[in-house]
């Protein structure tokens, strides 16, 4: 595969709203994310993913967007954007906007215009359908819980929303709506931004009649228009949401010669605890083997033929220290243990605020002291259903999307140093102990261990471009070896709680290790490295 500048780089994801506040009124802003770039920087991160900052009622906290060109007055100025950009240029940091394509917030105006009359010329820019039988035009489910029609009194017709009723569905079919997302990309990469995060973008060519919502058939060649139009020639590195793309998928997306996308997020690793067939609340139990296969697929299959997105967290998803580690009693060792498995594996990392200092999931006592649109969506409709307030809150305090949207713990200070004022949303109680400044003055620091991992990456080919063999193993190790021109590193993790003992330990060089050092026995969560021998 022809080398890129993105194949080594490293990006860090910022929820703007969460991550530091400059002004006191509990909300993050540009100007609290320009003041803490320094960190960023110093972690060595090459690249920022921006959620976003665009105009928005905030029905989902900015995914719901009203004016792609400006920025929300809650995060700042388009003035401050462009601070933004050329500050993190002068560290070596690119910003990664992100696009939500799929939809907009019903406030926008193209919405506005075509729900004004069935004429109106913006009236093909969503998805409108008359009603069936005096109610929706089908009983298609918003993945925020309820029906994806909503009914327009004004026209006397249903528009479809696949998320909220205030995030309307754009027609990607209608060719000037096409046109007016690539406008907003050729606005965004004149600024001077360095890649775009695409949402939900598998569902932007859904065929109604055919029942098909995500991968449709016209995905691709509008995917491949979208480079032509846009992409090619453009510095910029592009990663698509395609939650459900399997590896036939991923190589579709990101095989270079087809010219789409860099490359993907997809889930498959993120729902092996969920129940195949029903929704993301409805549990089951972890099992390493499946993590096993499902990153060892991802890592072999995609080999020559695309490229990978390697990432445990983000804004959508719990934190991985709660799902997979221990989050108590070897909270350091658990958290360096998942940094070294997927760090040391081919493909771009994705850091998670909070992730590098080990943040934890939170568990509210109270369900107003959640925000998530789809997570309150959810508790209403299995209330409905009949299913017990105990089970549902356990469902939100494994799976529920703010468990990665508390505040930023910079400190142990009032609001951990977040903000002067309320913070939007509750912190979790652990700020005190767990945050920025206590893990920097910890000699088990897990920030070191990722920015240790990232000058790995920076200073050896093996680990972006080597080949990836799982090896067998004891049933709670995770090891597999890197090999790269004659070199051979073994990567053993340990994902239990207890001693093991293990045939994969060796007395070969340590590269990175998250004990003091070694013994004859492999310790809870413990991760080490080995560079073997010729």
């Amino acid at each position: 595969m022809k080398k890129k500048w993105w194949h080594n780089c490293v990006v860090y994801q910022v929820y703007p709203r969460s991550f530091m506040d400059s002004n006191g009124d509990g909300i993050g802003d540009l100007k609290g994310i320009i003041s803490k770039l320094d960190y960023i920087a110093d972690l060595g991160a090459d690249m920022i993913w921006l959620c976003p900052v665009y105009a928005s009622p905030n029905d989902d906290n900015g995914y719901d967007i009203s004016n792609y060109y400006q920025i929300h007055p809650e995060f700042g100025t388009l003035k401050d954007m462009d601070l933004l950009i050329s500050e993190a240029e002068k560290r070596g940091l690119g910003i990664m906007m992100d696009i939500v394509a799929n939809h907009t917030s019903d406030e926008h105006p193209w919405f506005i215009e075509s729900r004004s009359s069935k004429d109106n010329p913006y009236r093909d820019y969503y998805v409108w359908r008359d009603a069936v039988d005096g109610g929706p035009p089908s009983d298609l489910q918003s993945i925020f819980s309820g029906c994806a029609w909503e009914y327009d009194a004004g026209t006397d017709q249903y528009y479809l929303h696949m998320f909220s009723k205030k995030q309307p569905d754009l027609n990607w079919h209608h060719p000037p709506v096409r046109e007016a997302i690539y406008d907003v990309m050729r606005f965004w990469i004149n600024k001077g931004i360095k890649g775009f995060r695409f949402d939900v973008i598998d569902l932007i060519a859904k065929e109604l009649e055919q029942g098909i919502i995500a991968n449709g058939p016209l995905l691709h060649p509008y995917l491949q228009e979208m480079h032509r139009e846009v992409l090619a020639g453009a510095d910029v590195v592009t990663v698509g949401e395609t939650g459900g793309a399997d590896l036939e998928k991923a190589i579709l997306f990101t095989s270079p010669e087809r010219k789409e996308l860099d490359m993907v997020f997809s889930f498959e690793h993120i729902a092996l605890d969920e129940q195949h067939g029903k929704q993301k609340w409805d549990l089951k139990s972890l099992e390493l083997d499946d993590l096993k296969r499902v990153l060892s697929n991802w890592q072999t299959c995609l080999t020559g033929k695309g490229w990978n997105s390697l990432f445990w967290s983000n804004h959508d998803q719990p934190r991985i220290i709660s799902r997979w580690g221990n989050d108590q009693e070897y909270r350091y060792e658990s958290a360096t243990m998942l940094a070294v498995l997927l760090h040391m594996m081919r493909g771009t990392p994705y850091i998670y605020q909070g992730e590098e200092i080990g943040m934890t999931n939170v568990q509210f006592a109270d369900l107003d002291s959640y925000c998530d649109i789809e997570t309150l969506n959810m508790y209403k409709e299995r209330i409905k259903q009949g299913f017990a307030h105990d089970d549902i809150m356990e469902s939100i305090y494994v799976k529920g999307r703010d468990n990665a949207r508390t505040p930023m713990q910079w400190n142990a200070e009032s609001h951990a140093g977040f903000t002067a004022g309320k913070p939007w949303i509750d912190l979790n109680p652990n700020y005190p102990s767990i945050n920025v400044q206590a893990d920097h003055h910890s000699e088990r620091s897990i920030y070191q261990i990722y920015k240790k991992l990232i000058e790995l990456r920076k200073a050896n080919d093996l680990i972006v471009y080597g080949d990836y063999e799982l090896l067998e193993s004891e049933p709670e190790i995770f090891a597999y070896t890197r090999t790269y021109q004659n070199e051979e590193w073994r990567v053993v993790c340990n994902f239990s709680n207890r001693e093991i003992e293990s045939q994969l330990i060796c007395d070969g060089e340590i590269v990175i290790h998250n004990y003091d050092s070694p013994t004859e026995k492999l310790r809870p969560y413990e991760a080490i490295v080995y560079k073997l021998k010729n």
